[in-house]
């Protein structure tokens, strides 16, 4: 019932979506090569920006396409926006809980006013970006965020052999 309802919308035709991804049956070639991208790491560092007060579309489909290949693993927020993208990276934590992720505390926010430089930069030309200058205090906070998502990756370890039968009797 649930493949069939989405086979009917159009998005779910666009990109082949027939399954949901819990499923973990993918239909493109570029959808498993992004599983079995995914599924190599440990952790993850998500840099987002804050588009109308949420998480950008581009992204949450990028999450979405998978399921089981984001479990029992850590991952940390950068984010950037008018407020330091703080809004999507809370949004970004819920998603993260129903995929079973682990998300820091740790979290680095960047001010598109404070965080970039726009000297000589033609404010009026939607095109032209300011030049990335953040402020030394961030330095830290993306240290802190790195060593939480680590040590998170490390201790989730036990986890993820448990969840995929790799756990040996030694190590239960």
């Amino acid at each position: 019932m649930i493949a069939s309802c989405l086979a009917g919308r159009p998005a779910a035709r666009a990109s082949g979506l027939t399954r949901p991804a819990a499923w973990g049956v993918y239909a493109h070639e570029h959808t498993r090569r992004w599983s079995e991208a995914i599924a190599a790491f440990d952790g993850y560092v998500f840099v987002t920006p804050e588009y109308n007060h949420g998480v950008p579309g581009p992204l949450k489909n990028a999450i979405d396409y998978l399921y089981s290949e984001w479990h029992h693993k850590a991952v940390g927020f950068v984010g950037y926006g008018v407020n330091g993208g703080v809004r999507a990276v809370e949004q970004l934590r819920q998603i993260a809980a129903e995929l079973k992720l682990a998300d820091v505390a740790a979290q680095v926010a960047l001010n598109t006013f404070t965080d970039f430089d726009y000297t000589g930069v033609d404010l009026t030309d939607p095109t032209v970006t300011g030049v990335f200058a953040p402020d030394g205090r961030h330095a830290d906070d993306l240290a802190t965020l790195l060593d939480e998502v680590t040590v998170w990756s490390r201790a989730l370890a036990p986890v993820r052999a448990r969840a995929t039968g790799e756990l040996t009797a030694t190590q239960s």
